[in-house]
């Protein structure tokens, strides 16, 4: 290292100082500061401080000064990179025309393997963005589309500039992220997202973005990012049940548009996709080996979705293909004649196992079933034989969970403390709330005509707000006689359905005793998730996608090497 060259830099630096109105007389000395970036390490950290400090006075040298901090930004010692970028943004707090070229070489600085560095890169990003919003995020656009469209693509720098504009650009605010900017960050997302050439995670910060934005806060906008979706996520042409990663895009789809589904946004193309090609190919459907289960993920989807449906197209056509999937799901009732259990048991003889019910599959597919029927009432008693069988399976699925039910309040009620707060007494209080459901639903179904006016949340959906629970335990207060009444089983005989109430009730209890399930065997049909199923456990979180592109030909993700 040279003292001579660097005491020059301390001259040359207190002559500009000293300049004030005459500066620009004095082009020579900041030259030479300029030329320092080729120096030793001393002279490139002095260079970069000096040529940030003097930058407005030089306006025809601008070009050069940030060429030469460019160069020190590449430079091999880290702690030189890091103190030129962090003196990049100073470049253009006064001169904005320069804020996109600085964004986008801040944007590829983003793929440095140094933490520290990083949130170097971050700050600067985020000292430019409240300096110039539009020009800054023009700026790290331009680097996503750029590698998006080259041949040699950086997918490093792109992945970190889109996660870094979904993560930071909401902390900022609507303060600093004006009008002009939000425009901006609507028109690039629909950009790529019109590319079809995201990836999974990629899509979810594109979604979050947009959601967060004035899209996600008109019916309007909903409309629209709902519209979006929906283009990515369904191909009816080419569909593809037995690829997994297929199924992935339209249950990582699906989970983004639900947020959007309100009476004002209905989920109609959503539930007519699931009815005419999902459900209806529902066998060809295949969970690879070790993953999670996709069919109990998608049937969740799809209960959720139909809360929102608006008016169908041949509605019963759309009910009929879930009353085969529910149909696939309930148990077959017992054949007429057969020793009920709890004589073989009084008996002492060994007693037949019982049916391996999943709880979470029945509710979730007897719940869309419900919330579908509401927009044709008629449709599932248009076929009388049809409707006899389904409520066979229902009187023999009402038994064997009444049975659970019973269990499962004797086992989590009085629990305090610990007891209350472990996970297997949670698990067995989600399995109670999934059996719950679905006795609320059978009932419905057993009302002469059936009933689709029983509102149940799903076991697996979050709970209400403090001020949804006290609405809606003001309601059930109200509607509460003095006198608790009893729920009289539930039955299916039609020849019984002029007999008086009271008579009912009594054949009703007479054949239909209470099935109790084998001491402690309910509990090891709780999965991981909290809910009661049988061979197949649900799935609480989605497994891995396969990058691959979301594509016309029904390809979902890009697949990438680093992934």
């Amino acid at each position: 290292m040279s003292t001579d060259n660097i005491e020059k830099l301390y001259q040359n630096y207190g002559v500009l100082a000293d300049a004030k109105d005459d500066i620009s007389k004095h082009e020579k000395e900041y030259l030479e500061i300029l030329a320092a970036v080729k120096g030793s390490d001393k002279e490139k950290r002095l260079a970069s401080q000096f040529i940030a400090k003097f930058f407005n006075s030089f306006p025809n040298l601008a070009d050069q000064a940030i060429e030469a901090q460019f160069d020190l930004c590449e430079d091999d010692d880290v702690a030189i990179r890091k103190q030129a970028i962090k003196d990049l943004p100073t470049l253009c707090k006064d001169h904005k025309e320069h804020t996109q070229r600085i964004a986008d070489i801040l944007a590829q600085l983003l793929q440095s393997d140094d933490t520290t560095e990083i949130n170097v890169v971050t700050n600067s990003l985020l000292a430019i963005l409240k300096i110039d919003p539009k020009g800054a995020l023009t700026g790290l656009f331009s680097q996503i589309h750029q590698n998006a469209d080259s041949e040699v693509t950086n997918e490093v720098v792109r992945e970190r500039c889109i996660k870094f504009l979904s993560t930071k650009v909401k902390l900022l605010g609507r303060e600093v992220i004006n009008k002009e900017a939000e425009e901006l960050i609507i028109t690039e997302c629909k950009k790529l997202l019109e590319s079809q050439d995201v990836v999974a995670e990629e899509f979810d910060h594109i979604m979050d973005l947009l959601t967060w934005s004035k899209l996600g806060k008109s019916p309007l906008g909903r409309k629209e990012l709902v519209q979006i979706v929906a283009a990515l996520a369904f191909t009816p042409d080419d569909y593809h049940p037995e690829d997994p990663e297929y199924l992935e895009r339209i249950t990582q789809c699906s989970q983004h548009a639900l947020p959007l589904f309100s009476t004002q946004v209905d989920s109609t193309q959503f539930v007519n996709f699931f009815c005419d090609h999902v459900l209806r190919r529902w066998d060809e459907i295949v969970t690879p080996e070790g993953a999670a289960d996709l069919k109990l993920d998608l049937l969740k989807l799809f209960a959720e979705l139909t809360e929102h449906c608006g008016d169908l197209e041949n509605p019963q056509q759309k009910i009929d293909a879930v009353y085969e999937l529910l149909m696939k799901y309930l148990p077959e009732a017992p054949v007429e004649g057969e020793e009920k259990e709890g004589e073989k048991e009084e008996k002492g003889e060994e007693t037949k196992t019982p049916p391996s019910l999943q709880f979470s599959h029945v509710e979730c597919a007897l719940f869309s079933l419900h919330s579908l029927c509401r927009k044709a009432p008629d449709a599932l008693n248009a076929d009388a034989a049809k409707m006899k069988a389904l409520r066979l399976r229902l009187q023999y699925t009402a038994r064997l969970t009444q049975g659970y039910i019973k269990k499962l309040k004797e086992v989590t009620q009085g629990q305090k403390g610990e007891d209350a707060n472990s996970e297997e007494n949670k698990l067995k209080v989600a399995a109670l709330k999934t059996t719950s459901n679905i006795n609320t639903l059978i009932r419905d179904l057993f009302r002469t005509p059936p009933s689709f006016k029983s509102k149940v949340q799903l076991s697996f959906q979050s709970k209400k707000t403090e001020k949804e629970e006290k609405i809606s335990n003001d309601v059930e207060t109200k509607k509460q006689s003095p006198v608790q009444k009893r729920h009289r089983p539930i039955t299916f005989d039609n020849e019984n359905d002029k007999e008086s109430p009271e008579k009912r009730s009594r054949s009703g209890d007479r054949n239909l005793k209470m099935y109790t399930p084998p001491s402690g065997k309910y509990s090891s049909r709780l999965n991981n998730n909290g809910r009661f199923s049988g061979p197949n456990p649900g799935r609480g979180g989605r497994g891995g996608y396969g990058r691959r592109d979301f594509r016309n030909n029904g390809a979902p993700f890009r697949r990438r090497n680093n992934y």
